[in-house]
């Protein structure tokens, strides 16, 4: 490979946090991250599966460690930031790639107030917080840069969707406007924002009548893969995309993969 790009790419000596990255999208990310060079936190809600995606890294060659943290708890989220600290010296890398709600689900006659505050508070505070927290950090190291894991959802209009897809926009508006306020101490924030995306999650609800339906809307006529997604997320981690900041990448196959 020619050594200018390898460099593009290089993560060696970085250290990345990835929430929920003890499956789908998450893990995909910590992993390729960890392909990169970086030494990976492997954080997610249950110990015990963060610690098998933290393993798998382990055992391909790569650098990693897990940690609990539900995104809902602020101790969680302070803890998240201090064991990577502590355990690989500082943090350079986040992405925020935890979050809930949507899949159709939200009757604006059903859902109540605690609901809402909810989803708004894994999709947008946490993120929030977890930048605050990281930034000083980023500073300090030389090196910061910031993902956030958006949704097609944040610009679609679809029923029974209105607080996902709404806390999904605020992530996207959010992030471009912090792009200014961390510009000045050298850190790039981003969005992915995926579409329909093979995952376990997805799995529970596809049939091959709904991915039809799915594709007629997707010019490459395909469902996305978590590695699509991840490779996003390398590329906006990496010096490759050194100049680019405050953007939303919509990864979807060129299309929206709603339903008629």
């Amino acid at each position: 490979m020619n050594k200018e790009i390898e460099q593009a790419f290089d993560l060696s000596g970085k250290t990345a946090v990835v929430t929920g990255a003890s499956a789908g999208i998450g893990q995909a990310c910590a992993e390729i991250l960890a392909a990169a060079g970086a030494n990976v936190v492997v954080s997610g809600r249950h110990i015990e599966q963060a610690r098998a995606a933290a393993d798998a890294i382990i055992s391909a060659g790569g650098h990693a460690a897990a940690t609990v943290c539900d995104v809902l708890n602020e101790d969680d989220l302070r803890a998240l930031i201090d064991f990577a600290v502590h355990t690989f010296g500082t943090v350079n890398i986040l992405v925020n790639n935890a979050g809930g709600g949507g899949g159709g689900r939200e009757n604006p006659f059903s859902i109540d107030r605690a609901y809402v505050e909810r989803i708004y508070a894994m999709n947008v505070f946490a993120p929030w917080e977890l930048c605050r927290l990281a930034a000083p950090h980023m500073r300090e190291s030389g090196y910061g840069a910031i993902v956030n894991i958006t949704s097609m959802s944040s610009i679609d209009r679809e029923k029974a969707m209105a607080i996902y897809g709404s806390s999904k926009a605020a992530l996207n508006h959010m992030t471009a406007n912090l792009a200014y306020d961390y510009g000045p101490m050298g850190i790039r924030i981003n969005n992915v924002g995926p579409g329909a995306t093979r995952t376990a999650a997805l799995s529970t609800v596809l049939t091959p009548e709904l991915e039809k339906v799915m594709l007629r809307h997707t010019p490459l006529e395909r469902l996305g893969e978590t590695a699509d997604i991840a490779r996003a997320v390398l590329f906006l981690c990496s010096p490759a995309s050194s100049w680019i900041s405050g953007q939303t990448l919509m990864v979807n196959g060129g299309g929206s993969q709603t339903l008629d």
